[in-house]
């Protein structure tokens, strides 16, 4: 026994999901299990995929501090947004790579 929505609304529902479903596979396209992407750079954005272990890294957890700081939850990406210089960010992610 299931809910009957007249055929106009059925369309538009299936409509909207597969919307749905078109932003999350674009949004989480590429990023290898266990990695995030992320978007560096203070006037151009450049995004960079890099393993979620970086996350509890003391000197990362700074990036994400301030992150939050400037954007809190509102990233203008759409996804996590730190706000310092890419050849700083490139830096640090290669310190944490030969470490």
């Amino acid at each position: 026994m299931g809910i009957r929505l007249p055929i106009f609304m059925a369309v538009h529902a299936n409509k909207i999901l597969k919307w749905q479903q078109h932003l999350h596979n674009r949004n989480h396209s590429n990023v290898p299990k266990g990695h995030v992407a992320v978007y560096v750079g203070e006037a151009q954005k450049k995004r960079f995929v890099v393993p979620i272990s970086y996350l509890n890294h003391p000197s990362f957890l700074v990036l994400l501090n301030r992150a939050e700081e400037e954007f809190g939850y509102n990233h203008p990406m759409g996804g996590l947004t730190i706000p310092c210089k890419e050849e700083a960010f490139i830096s640090l992610t290669s310190q944490l790579r030969s470490s």
